[in-house]
């Protein structure tokens, strides 16, 4: 898994360390799996938290080690975290950006849900692969990996929301809070020859489910009582909101069928007009007066063709 490093505002409401710095909370223990150099949990640590990582490089997890209380230098693939760590350590287990770059996520999930103290949470980071880039690169035939971003090469499971939120199932865990970011399907850094696809495909992406989402953002409990009452209230405003979303494309499907019919009646007037005028013509005195040189010119025309 690659290390990465990272500026960012913690006051973004369109930020995906941002927006998992305001899931995990105030004054928590926190385990940032994945901690590269430790700017994440820097900005937890200002807020009161205590910050221990896992890093797989020894020179990010050195300039972690700054800042944390502890950072252990391991291979998620074989490292057994609560035997080092401790069951029940941690008041929020942190993802960010880590589920994408596994072979097995289910194992890992599994396995962090163990650190968690009574009432803890996993707060997890990760690109959309429905993102509206993608969905448009693919009708152009084009999968091309990056050095960074939703097709970052180093990537090797991808989610879309459902497949995310049944991963996180899977693991005992209920999401409590699904938070995305978002970006402009042009916008990003997948390649799309937007002048060369069909009118409307584009409007059409961006209208469409998570089109935008560019990343998810996910706070997840135990699957408890409790768990389970948050969850009917999440998938409650989820359903809210896709009642929203297909009452606005019913209204903006409406509209466009009332500008269609508007335009129809409006050509049938225009077409009436003109076969009245071309009725008002032929009934002039010109018109009839006209029309037998008319039909001798026909015939001629025609017999020189022959």
């Amino acid at each position: 898994m690659p290390t990465y490093d990272a500026d960012f505002d913690a006051e973004s409401d369109n930020n995906s360390h941002s927006l998992m710095v305001r899931l995990v909370g105030p004054d928590k223990r926190v385990l940032d799996v994945g901690c590269a150099t430790g700017y994440l949990g820097e900005a937890l640590i200002a807020r009161g938290c205590r910050v221990s990582g896992v890093e797989i490089d020894a020179e990010a997890a050195g300039r972690a080690a700054k800042l944390f209380d502890e950072v252990l230098v391991a291979d998620l693939v074989d490292v057994d975290l609560v035997a080092h760590f401790g069951a029940g350590s941690f008041d929020v287990v942190v993802l960010g950006d880590v589920l994408e770059h596994m072979v097995d996520p289910d194992r890992l999930l599994r396995h962090v849900v163990g650190l968690l103290a009574p009432g803890g949470s996993v707060v997890i980071s990760t690109p959309n692969v429905t993102h509206g880039s993608l969905r448009l690169a693919l009708l152009q035939g084009r999968w091309r990996y990056t050095d960074l971003g939703l097709l970052d090469r180093t990537h090797v499971r991808f989610f879309d929301r459902r497949g995310l939120l049944a991963l996180i199932e899977g693991a005992g865990l209920v999401a409590t809070d699904v938070r995305p970011t978002t970006a402009d399907p042009l916008g990003v850094e997948v390649d799309v020859d937007w002048p060369a696809l069909p009118p409307g495909v584009i409007d059409w992406v961006r209208e469409q489910p998570d089109g935008q989402t560019y990343q998810f953002v996910v706070r997840a409990v135990r699957a408890d009582a409790d768990g389970d009452l948050q969850t009917m209230r999440t998938r409650l405003e989820e359903l809210e909101g896709e009642l929203r979303e297909a009452r606005e494309q019913s209204a903006q499907a409406q509209a466009r069928a009332e500008r269609a019919a508007r335009d129809l009646e409006a050509a049938q007037h225009r077409a009436g007009d003109a076969e009245q005028q071309l009725h008002a013509v032929q009934s002039t005195v010109t018109w009839r007066t006209l029309a037998a040189p008319r039909r001798v010119y026909g015939l001629m025309k025609g017999g020189r063709r022959r």
